[in-house]
């Protein structure tokens, strides 16, 4: 809480380096424009890089210090990443929801924020697309920070459900921050319960890719 009011007190300096002028420079905005890295192959998720430097900053400031106006710069960078490795056509963004307690803490879910902004991008640039917040949790769960991939799992298994069936589109999921890949397979899971096969999955950053795997 007192990290976010620091940042609504301090405007006027770049969340990704701190350099005095507007809330994403010029030169973290080049980083987000990149072409991306694969976390997986079957089916294809891409980051826009991995989980450190500015990127991480930008992270963590969309997501725990009240800056909330990123989601526009972080959803069109994740609408060009989609743009890039996919084939122009229909797609639902679906976000992978935030737990009820972090969402509490934070007043709002970063995620969809984001999922939101990078649908408006992409029907901005012709694509057929929409957010589509499906995905309801089905019970509570634990915060994921400090737990293991499978504690990570374990926690999560059969923790998600979609709200109404899911299909007739190209469906990507979006998250944040990819480290096991339990939150993607969890809502894989439920949305092929729903009728759907998510096609990939689109999210900021990864960590080590060593830790990442293939779970969709």
């Amino acid at each position: 809480m007192f990290g976010a009011l620091v940042e609504l007190l301090l405007p006027g300096r770049c969340a990704g380096c701190r350099t005095p002028g507007p809330q994403v420079c010029a030169r973290c905005a080049g980083r987000l424009a990149g072409p991306g890295v694969a976390v997986a192959d079957r089916p294809p998720v891409w980051a826009l890089g991995d989980y450190e430097g500015a990127l991480r900053a930008l992270v963590l400031a969309h997501k725990e210090r009240g800056r909330a106006a990123l989601s526009v710069p972080l959803g069109r960078a994740l609408a060009g990443l989609v743009a890039a490795r996919w084939p122009m056509g229909p797609v639902l963004l679906v976000p992978v929801p935030s737990s009820r307690r972090a969402v509490r803490r934070r007043g709002r879910d970063a995620t969809l924020l984001m999922a939101g902004a990078a649908a408006a991008a992409l029907r901005e640039a012709g694509w057929a697309a929409r957010c589509a917040p499906v995905l309801r949790q089905r019970r509570g769960v634990a915060e994921q920070v400090g737990l293991g991939s499978a504690e990570r799992r374990a926690n999560l298994a059969g923790g998600l459900r979609a709200a109404r069936p899911v299909a007739g589109a190209s469906v990507l999921l979006v998250d944040d921050v990819v480290t096991t890949g339990a939150s993607l397979a969890e809502a894989g899971r439920a949305l092929r319960a729903a009728g759907a096969v998510p096609a990939g999955a689109v999210v900021l950053a990864r960590t080590e890719p060593s830790k990442s795997c293939d779970y969709l």
